[in-house]
């Protein structure tokens, strides 16, 4: 794991960034001792997420569908 102190993270912050995401996390170091660790979160996707589809339909194409399939 990579340390930086505040100083140099502060002024190469998107290289301590890209470290942190193909390391994992990055450590900063104060002039006082403390130790921070800058990690990536981690996002979950949502099942329900899904790509769209363009099917170009208008207006009245999706209306005529939607009628049709009440009908049945």
């Amino acid at each position: 794991m990579r340390v930086f102190t505040f100083s140099e993270a502060r002024q190469n912050l998107a290289t301590v960034l890209k470290l942190a995401q193909t390391d994992g996390s990055v450590r900063v170091r104060r002039r006082d001792g403390r130790v921070f660790t800058i990690r990536p979160e981690t996002t979950e996707d949502s099942p329900l997420d899904i790509a769209s589809v363009p099917l170009n339909l208008s207006r009245e194409e999706i209306v005529a569908s939607v009628r049709e399939s009440r009908e049945r």
